[in-house]
């Protein structure tokens, strides 16, 4: 496995446990912290014993600078994805790769991703990329595994540059001809939960965090033409593997 090319600071977080054995590290999850500032993120990802009750911690935060700080291990299991879900699998933490990065979020004044912060997301990820199997399909936000819960990194995360650069997956052209009621299955492939014959709320819901990652300029978990197209050409991107 090669050695880390990032040079992290180091700040550890006791919000950690071992993973369980013989699971692959295969995702990487990307967040947004969703506080004020990235003091009171830090903080709050090594807390023992929040407020709330629920401890909570990640691999990775990047600050807004571009500083990157490892809170736990990449070995270890960081408690940041919670009831989470994709392609298969849930309780994701066991199998993921954590980012926090810095931004208030939508709760206290969602603004862009300045580039120095983008640009050190992107190495990062690269950087991982290079020690653990993780497809590109596996790539992913917060929002897609924990769709009804979270909304991270949200729709001004430019996830089209980054997959240009390496990190995720964008499709290259337009998915084979979709059906709107084909719309099941086609979230199924990307990663979502989406089961057969889903109800308008399952699917709305799956649609709007499809729609954060992959057509930003609408989210609103309608399915109009330009969607159910973004839709089956993700698709087709992870059935290719």
């Amino acid at each position: 496995m090669p050695p880390p090319r990032i040079a992290a600071r180091t700040l550890p977080s006791p919000n950690q446990d071992a993973r369980p054995a013989d699971q692959p590290i295969d995702m990487l999850i990307l967040h947004y912290t969703g506080m004020r500032s990235a003091q009171e993120a830090i903080d709050r990802l090594r807390d023992p014993d929040p407020p709330t009750g629920i401890p909570v911690s990640s691999h990775y935060v990047v600050e807004e600078d571009g500083t990157v700080r490892q809170l736990v291990p990449e070995a270890r299991r960081a408690w940041h994805a919670g009831v989470s879900y994709w392609r298969g699998h849930r309780t994701l933490n066991g199998r993921s790769i954590g980012i926090e990065i810095v931004n208030p979020g939508h709760e206290f004044g969602y603004r862009p991703f300045p580039v120095i912060q983008l640009a050190a997301v992107c190495e990062l990820c690269l950087d991982i990329a290079e020690r653990h199997p993780i497809p590109k399909r596996n790539v992913v936000a917060h929002s897609d595994v924990a769709p009804d819960r979270k909304q991270d990194p949200g729709e001004l995360f430019p996830w089209q540059e980054l997959a240009a650069n390496g990190v995720g997956l964008w499709p290259s052209g337009a998915g084979d001809t979709a059906e709107p009621a084909d719309i099941d299955a086609l979230l199924r492939t990307i990663g979502y939960d989406v089961p057969a014959h889903a109800d308008a709320t399952v699917r709305r819901t799956a649609l709007i965090a499809f729609q954060r990652h992959w057509r930003q300029e609408r989210v609103d978990g309608v399915v109009d033409a330009g969607t159910l197209a973004q839709v089956a050409a993700v698709a087709a991107e992870c059935a290719r593997g």
